[in-house]
């Protein structure tokens, strides 16, 4: 079969959390951290952290819809993180820790949207979804120490304390639709 890549672009807290997730489903092909949704041209780490840039800490995946949908991506997107809290997520307050959905397309647009109708009909969370669906614009790599952090720091104390446990949930709610 073959591929059909496509790209989606997700905002949903620390990007660290968000890489070691998605980077273990099948069809996706590639994670990237980097940073979205703002006002300046190639932001650093350092500056996007002040919320002051306007970028959301986002992820980039290379994914192959034959294999997994932009639906499916979404499912964990949602699952994944508190999706009702503005500019919040855990420990980590301000802009750039924003839920956001960065569409490449119409129909992401539509799928999205719809989706996140479907759950606040469906009540699943306890408040209203305020995750923002937003045209994409531009992404801009993190720099490479961000790149691949839980896999390359597993002991590091966040990755312990924060990332193991939402690790843990999602190999569990996921399991058929985890790499070998």
């Amino acid at each position: 079969m073959n591929k059909k890549i496509e790209i989606a672009t997700l905002a949903n807290g620390c990007f660290w959390c968000t890489e070691a997730i998605f980077q273990r489903l099948k069809g996706v092909e590639s994670v990237t951290s980097g940073f979205s949704g703002g006002n300046i041209k190639n932001p650093a780490y350092r500056e996007v952290i002040t919320g002051r840039t306007g970028h959301a800490e986002a992820i980039e995946i290379k994914f192959d819809a034959n294999v997994i949908s932009f639906q499916e991506i979404l499912d964990v997107f949602f699952s994944t993180h508190d999706p009702t809290t503005l500019n919040k997520q855990g420990y980590d307050v301000g802009t750039q820790y924003r839920s956001a959905i960065f569409y490449h397309s119409e129909g992401q647009k539509n799928i999205a949207e719809n989706f996140i109708i479907e759950l606040n009909k469906a009540k699943v969370f306890d408040a209203k979804i305020v995750t923002e669906v937003t045209q994409f614009t531009s992404f801009y790599k993190a720099e490479d120490y961000h790149q691949n952090y839980y896999n390359n720091n597993k002991t590091q104390g966040y990755c312990m304390a924060v990332i193991n446990p939402k690790l843990e949930k999602f190999i569990k709610k996921y399991k058929a639709k985890l790499k070998d």
